[in-house]
């Protein structure tokens, strides 16, 4: 029986200290490519150009899923990072822990009719999806939605991030694994 990424995530999750942990899934080959096939079939008729990955996590799965689909990969930075060149800026709302966080996109990483997708672990808020939804409309590129592997959003915060798909939502979590927070 093949064991499908929503399986190999739950097996390698774990909460430590109340926070998710996703690192083990990155270990292992093979939840890694099973979780990078399904981050990426929502959006694989989609016609993505570039995928862009928040840092640090959504740089190791946005740069595999942009692999997979035969697109770019675009960073979007955090905080003061080297960076060179001219830059889009957003400032987020603040987070689950109101925290704001200053992103950070190379214009000329999008260009004009590019196709995005963001990539990443977790979806609680939103606030990084749109402020980076923000930046590659205003760099002149068109966003497709998001792909993750846990979405705590729930259907209502889809809304301004545009279509969400991910392999499980915060509520399945809790419900296979309730050892959290």
């Amino acid at each position: 029986m093949t064991r499908t990424a929503r399986d190999l995530v739950l097996e390698h999750f774990t909460w430590l200290g109340g926070h998710a942990d996703v690192w083990p899934v990155f270990r292992d080959a093979e939840a890694l490519e099973a979780v990078v096939k399904a981050l990426s079939e929502p959006f694989r008729d989609a016609g993505i150009t570039a995928v862009c990955g928040v840092e640090s996590r959504g740089f190791l799965l946005g740069a595999a899923v942009a692999v997979e689909l035969g697109a770019g990969f675009v960073p979007v930075r955090k905080g003061e990072g080297l960076f060179p060149g001219l830059k889009s800026e957003r400032t987020t709302a603040p987070d689950y822990r109101r925290l704001r966080h200053r992103l950070r996109m190379q214009r000329n990483s999008v260009r004009p009719g590019d196709r995005l997708m963001l990539v990443d672990d977790w979806i609680e808020t939103g606030q990084q999806a749109v402020a980076a939804r923000d930046m590659v409309e205003e760099c002149g590129g068109r966003w497709a939605g998001c792909s993750v592997i846990v979405d705590q959003l729930g259907p209502e915060g889809h809304v301004p991030v545009g279509p969400v798909r991910a392999l499980l939502s915060y509520d399945e979590l809790l419900a296979v694994r309730p050892d959290g927070p």
